[in-house]
Formats: C-alpha cells, sequence, structure tokens
C-alpha cells in the first residue's frame, strides 16, 4: 500500500473518479448519516435501473429491500468505525422484474467524514446460479427417474416365473440370470450358469441354437426355437431378443419348459391366506376396473350397500353406492390414476335401501397392462340415516371440498357435475314446495312436464310409475 502511495502520488477528484468508476460497476458518495450525495455508474444496464436514477438525495438504507436493510446499517457503521472492509451483497428492487443484486463494500473517505459505496452488479452470477440449480434438479430428476426405472427391472427380473438369461452377445459368456433359471436347471444350474449359452443346450440342437442367436444378432430378435436342455432337463422354448449397454451388446434369452405343467407357485398359500384376510377385514374393500364396475368386494362393503351377496355387485357401476354424485368417484379414480394412490378421500356410501353412511376412502392405481384396476379400501366414519333431516338445506359437498377439486378434475367435469347438483337439488325443492305435485312443479321451474319427467329420471327422484 506504501508503495502505491509513493507511485500514484495526490489524485485529484476527477482522475479518483475516472478510477473508481473503472474498477466498480457503481458507486456512492454518502455523508456520515449514509444520505447519498452522489453517484457514478460504470455499467450501462445500471442507468436504466430506475432506482439509480433518483437515488440521490436520499438515505442510501431506502433504496435498498427490507432484507437488506441491516446489512447497509452495518456497512454504514463499520465504514465510520474505520473498521477492515467487508463485501456484503444486498438488493436493490428493480423496475424489470427480479430484484437487482449488488456486492458492496463501504470505505471511509478520511478527514471529510464522506463515506464511499462501491458495488458490483451480481446478476449474472444469480442467473448462472439459477441455471446451475435447474441444471443440478433436472439431473437430480433424470437419476431418479434410472433409479426407479432399474428397480422395476430388478423386481421383474427377479420376480418372473419365466427363466431369463443374459449372455454376451460376441461371446455368449452368461453375465445374469434370474431365480427361475436357477431352478429350471436344478442341483447343478450354478455350475451351469456360470459358462457358455451353448452349454446350457444339448449337443444335437448346437447348430440350430447358433444359427438361431445369428438371426436375434442380425435382426434384433427371434422367434421361438423347441430345444432339449443338456443333463436330461428336459426341453423348453427359446426366444431371444438384443439390446445395447454402454458400447457392448447383449442377448436376452427366455425359455419356458414345455411339454410339463407349470410347478405351484410357492406363494400360493400366501394368496389364500390374504384373499381370506381381505374377506374378512372391517373395512369394506372392492376392485373395480377402469370403467368403474366392480370386479370383487368384500362383506364389509356390502353390508355397506346393504346387500346379501358378491353377485349383486359385481360388473355394477361403483357411482350406483359410492359418492354423493359422479363427481366424487371421477374425482378419486382421477387422482389415483395420476398419482399413484389417494388417502383419506371424504365421501358416503348409499345403501340399497336409502341409508347413506360417511365413509373415508383409500384408493390405488394397479397399473397392470393385462387388466389395470383399482383398489378402494372404504372405512365408515359414522351413519347417517335416510330419514335423518339435513339442516339448512345441506348441501352433499362443501364449498371447501369444491375448490378444492380445481386442478385435480378438468374444468368442464367440474362444471357438468355442480350444474347437475344444483338441478337436483332445485327440482328436489320444487317437489317438495308443491306437495310432489310434477305439473305444479314443472311449471315452477319453467319446464315441460315431459323435460321434468326426463330429468327425474335422470336423477332417480320420486316414483315415475305414478304420474300426478
Amino acid at each position: 500500500m506504501k508503495s502505491f502511495k509513493k507511485s500514484l502520488g495526490n489524485l485529484d477528484g476527477e482522475v479518483a473518479s475516472k478510477l473508481i468508476s473503472a474498477a466498480a460497476d457503481i458507486a456512492l458518495v454518502m455523508d456520515r448519516q449514509g444520505v447519498v450525495q452522489d453517484l457514478a455508474v460504470g455499467d450501462e444496464s445500471l442507468s436504466k435501473e430506475s432506482i439509480f436514477n433518483s437515488i440521490v438525495g436520499k438515505p442510501w438504507i431506502d433504496t435498498v429491500t427490507v432484507e437488506s436493510r441491516s446489512k447497509v446499517a452495518e456497512m454504514i457503521k463499520e465504514a465510520s468505525s474505520k473498521s477492515a472492509l467487508r463485501w456484503r451483497q444486498v438488493n436493490h428492487p428493480s423496475n424489470q422484474g427480479a430484484d437487482l443484486p449488488v456486492r458492496y463494500s463501504a470505505i471511509h473517505l478520511g478527514a471529510s467524514g464522506k463515506i464511499l459505496a462501491v458495488g458490483r452488479e451480481l446478476r449474472s452470477v444469480s442467473n448462472l446460479q439459477q441455471k446451475l440449480i435447474g441444471a443440478q434438479q433436472t439431473m437430480e430428476r433424470e437419476y431418479a427417474r434410472l433409479r426407479l426405472a432399474e428397480t422395476r427391472y430388478r423386481l421383474l427380473f427377479q420376480t418372473g416365473a419365466e427363466a431369463v438369461i443374459i449372455a454376451d452377445a460376441q461371446t455368449l459368456r452368461i453375465v445374469e440370470f434370474n431365480p427361475a433359471a436357477e431352478k429350471l436347471f436344478g442341483k447343478s444350474a450354478r455350475r451351469k450358469l456360470s459358462k457358455s449359452l451353448l452349454e446350457l443346450v444339448d449337443a444335437s440342437n448346437g447348430a440350430a441354437v447358433k444359427t438361431f442367436i445369428q438371426g436375434v444378432r442380425s435382426t434384433g430378435r427371434g422367434d421361438d426355437l423347441r430345444i432339449s436342455l443338456t443333463g436330461n432337463t428336459g426341453q423348453a422354448m427359446m426366444s431371444g431378443s438384443l439390446f445395447r449397454q454402454d458400447t457392448a451388446s447383449y442377448l436376452l434369452i427366455r425359455l419356458a419348459r414345455t411339454g410339463a405343467q407349470v410347478p405351484p407357485r410357492d406363494d400360493d398359500t400366501v394368496n389364500a391366506s390374504l384373499k381370506r384376510v381381505v374377506e374378512s377385514m372391517p373395512d369394506g374393500f372392492v376392485v373395480a376396473g377402469r370403467d368403474k364396475r366392480i370386479m370383487t368386494a368384500n362383506t364389509a362393503f356390502l353390508e355397506l350397500a346393504q346387500l346379501a351377496t358378491s353377485e349383486q355387485v359385481r360388473g355394477e357401476p361403483l357411482e350406483r353406492w359410492l359418492g354423493r354424485s359422479t363427481i366424487d368417484l371421477d374425482a378419486l379414480i382421477a387422482n389415483a390414476a395420476d398419482l399413484g394412490s389417494v388417502r383419506h378421500f371424504a365421501t358416503i356410501v348409499r345403501g340399497e335401501y336409502g341409508g347413506t353412511e360417511n365413509v373415508e376412502v383409500s384408493a390405488i392405481h394397479v397399473a397392470d397392462p393385462d387388466q389395470p384396476c383399482f383398489g378402494l379400501t372404504i372405512r365408515s366414519t359414522g351413519r347417517r340415516q335416510a330419514n335423518e333431516p339435513r339442516s339448512d338445506r345441506e348441501l352433499p359437498r362443501s364449498v371447501q371440498q369444491m375448490t378444492g377439486l380445481v386442478g385435480q378434475v378438468p374444468l368442464k367435469n367440474l362444471v357438468r357435475e355442480t350444474t347437475d347438483l344444483i338441478e337436483r337439488l332445485c327440482i328436489e325443492a320444487a317437489l317438495e314446495l308443491v306437495g310432489d305435485n310434477r305439473a305444479n312443479a314443472a311449471e315452477m321451474l319453467g319446464l315441460s312436464r315431459q323435460s321434468l319427467y326426463v330429468k327425474l329420471r335422470r336423477y332417480g327422484l320420486g316414483d315415475l310409475d305414478t304420474a300426478n
């Protein structure tokens, strides 16, 4: 520092101003109280900011955002006490959207008592940080997606009933096999599966297998080939496909035993016990297809629906018993399909003979490629009798529940179901006011009698076999 004093000598104000403008993006000259008396802007983009066009004459602390004011106060105090220089980031409100970040350091200017604050604009650094965070989040999502895909692959590979073997496409050396393949070859499976793919096949089929593998290498897939396995372990149908991983090619070979029935699975007993548990559950349990028709239901659900046998519900639409209106079930199924599962969904079960019961439903979506379905557990939270009066025209759904469906159910479905609900309530109110006289109710509602009958049938209101 002493050498700089000797080399530069006493700089005049103009030279010092140019030096500060060149070294910093913005410089503020303030008095002891921190009121801005002059400024110099070295960055053209900063000159477009309205905050700096009217900063002269204002306290520096009033030109920054709320969270930065304590930092400005500390810098003014440290500069007045001639403490060591320290850089602090503060934010100025910007007329271009996001706050303007600037890194400042405050310097005491000697006997005059003035304070000089030099700042470096950090928007480019902030933008770079945002891009870095975005890239990191993208990488994390991709990593999670790949990890999930690998988990699914491992689960399918380990639990599949079909023998699967992975071998190097060039050397035919076996690199991996699943438990079903080990079970297929019996006691000597480990020894056989640690060698070449050709050693799994009887010598009489060697030429056919080589031709089969050559076809898989050329076309990427191979048709079923009947082969005899080594060690008199029987015959199997071989099929294969080619895939690449990193820079190498691999064969995925599937073997399905022929000429014998598939042995019973080890978990058959567990499945039978699970079925008995579900049937004996105190909470209702229903399995429904994608069309929302019931595939099976346990005894507890039959009791809620006031039914005697499962044949009465099998193939019937679930909305016949579950939900205040179709919008309830639509919302539940849509969320289960999108999110995989839904918990604690409040609705009602309508019994076959008019009784209703408040319930809480949890649902899960099973995305089976052959037969996708939904599983629902239905827990009672309190019964309401059919003849129990509703106070103040209690609506089937609260406003909070309705608005809570926004973003979960398409707007057109929400509007349609809400319109149906209001229409039904209006018809019920009109019938109640005229003593169930449908002609008077139609006139009151501005409908023809035929239109009213259509709506009564649609909503299942009244006894349509009698008309007045």
